[in-house]
């Protein structure tokens, strides 16, 4: 993975994009020698959002197994996922 300084790539954006997008790279964004985000590539998010699922999909099914386990409150779950 290439590390490069956010305000580098803004100045020519369209470039950084296009090796994410056609060169399949990944580039972790930094300011002030802090990582602060990544671009991926679509097929790389599809992929974590899949894993996701997976993972909260067996979590359910625990949970689903496992009835005497405390409920969690909706509004917790809401606060939470800062839903409002």
């Amino acid at each position: 993975m290439i590390r490069e300084a956010a305000s580098n790539v803004r100045k020519d954006f369209a470039e950084a994009l296009n090796r994410v997008a056609f060169g399949g790279e990944r580039i972790i964004l930094h300011r002030r020698g802090k990582d602060v985000a990544v671009l991926v590539p679509m097929g790389d998010l599809e992929l974590l959002e899949e894993i996701e699922d997976i993972l909260d999909s067996r979590e359910a099914a625990l949970r689903i197994a496992n009835p005497n386990e405390a409920p969690i409150p909706y509004e917790r779950v809401r606060k939470e996922l800062d839903l409002g």
